[in-house]
């Protein structure tokens, strides 16, 4: 992107898979992008994808936190830096700060890793045959859509650029309706890549992607993501069809599905959303609104909220008295998309066309959260607003909740609190100085 550093991480180092880690190695006589997008080998190829998973995690913690305060799901009130309790909230978002580039920065790092990737597979002389290409170009393309689809969720009406193959001329910024419809388009081409890579990849993945790691269950992974494209364009008929190709699974494991993985030895990272229990430092503090809103013997309570042994935590002129604690240790994986999610969007879909469909698939949630059968009323509002809870219980912090309030136009001070005079609902963050110009 114009003046904001979108090269890719293999620049300045070397990633390759290790057993089932992720480990980036520094090199400093690392190879060009010159060298990898013309003439390059198997090894250089293999390298890249590699490298492209690698960079995934990178700033993924900031990501993800930053829209879930947006969200009010939980405050930093560590103190480390005032813009979190301060222009997070109240705005407007500085089109130069951090809060604004960062995560945008990272994300479409992806994107230029993928680019590269998809490059010097055309350009290779690993003497690829066509099953190889479309391992190569539906693995790309598959995450090349997902990074782009959660900028354009933070960028929102602010729009983003699908097209930022060429540095020196890039396309240009479309809106929020676009930019979905372009990246189901990548999505849809990556799938068909994947239907003609044959049984297996060229390539090995980690430990993140196991029971995702052949063209065809890596496709399912493809079509999960498509629906949750569908479901941000309000498409309930296509959100059914691509469900039934994808890996839900009403009955399945909630925790199914492709994730980061993290590690600890060697030159790999850590999960950093994991914030150790009860110490000083690490009060990122859930909103005492999720706890209010908790129905009795919710589980979900206890599995991702911790009573902070000092009490309640104020900063700035916030509280709160529960940790977070959706990770239970630094290496917990952090995952993409899941079943979980999978089912609550398949109730979503069936709310006019199945009513007792999308309440069988509302209780799958509630009963694994040890709750009773959903009991209310079965037309549109209640079911929605049913389905809104338990989205807002099993995927906190996993950043749907201001996606899911701006998506069903209740991204409001009603449903986000406003907890100090001068603070605000912010619905995008900026598109950044540089880019504008």
């Amino acid at each position: 992107m114009k003046n904001i550093t979108l090269k890719l991480f293999l620049f300045c180092t070397v990633m390759i898979l290790s057993g089932c880690e992720l480990v980036e190695i520094e090199n400093p006589n690392a190879p060009s992008v010159e060298s990898f997008e013309n003439g390059s080998s198997q090894a250089d190829v293999q390298l890249l994808a590699a490298g492209l998973e690698a960079v995934m995690r990178n700033d993924l913690a900031f990501h993800y936190d930053t829209v879930s305060i947006l969200a009010r799901e939980y405050y930093d009130l560590t103190g480390v830096d005032p813009r979190y309790t301060g222009e997070l909230l109240k705005g407007p978002l500085d089109n130069n700060g951090f809060l604004t580039t960062r995560a945008f920065a990272a994300w479409y790092k992806i994107v230029k890793s993928a680019n590269i990737l998809i490059t010097s597979v055309e350009n290779s002389v690993a003497g690829f045959g066509d099953l190889e290409k479309n391992g190569y170009y539906g693995y790309a393309k598959t995450l090349k859509a997902y990074a782009l689809l959660m900028v354009a969720n933070r960028q929102f009406s602010n729009g983003i650029r699908l097209d930022v193959e060429d540095p020196d001329n890039l396309g240009p910024i479309v809106d929020y309706s676009t930019a979905l419809a372009g990246i189901r388009d990548i999505l849809d081409e990556g799938f068909a890549n994947l239907n003609s890579a044959g049984a297996s990849f060229d390539y090995g993945l980690s430990s993140g992607f196991a029971g995702f790691d052949t063209p065809s269950t890596f496709a399912e992974f493809n079509r999960a993501l498509a629906a949750r494209v569908a479901l941000y364009q309000g498409n309930m008929a296509e959100v059914r069809n691509l469900l039934n190709q994808s890996f839900f699974d009403i009955n399945g494991d909630l925790n199914t599905g492709p994730a980061h993985v993290f590690g600890l030895t060697g030159n790999d990272i850590s999960n950093t959303q994991f914030h150790v229990p009860n110490q000083s430092g690490q009060e990122f503090m859930i909103h005492p609104s999720w706890i209010d809103a908790a129905e009795a013997g919710d589980t979900r309570v206890a599995e991702k909220a911790i009573l902070f042994d000092s009490g309640t935590v104020t900063f700035d002129g916030l509280s709160g008295d529960y940790q977070i604690a959706l990770y239970d240790s630094n290496v917990d994986p952090v995952y993409m998309i899941r079943n979980e999610e999978l089912i609550l969007m398949y109730a979503e879909a069936q709310v006019t066309n199945n009513p007792g469909e999308s309440v069988a698939a509302i209780n799958r949630v509630r009963n694994a959260a040890g709750l009773a059968d959903y009991a209310g009323a079965t037309d549109s509002t209640s079911l929605i607003n049913e389905i809104l809870q338990q989205r807002r219980f099993s995927l906190l912090a996993e950043g749907h909740r201001w996606v899911d309030l701006r998506r069903l136009d209740r991204l409001n001070s009603t449903n986000v609190p406003l907890d100090r005079t001068g603070d605000n609902v912010i619905s995008a963050f900026p598109t950044p100085f540089n880019e504008g110009l």
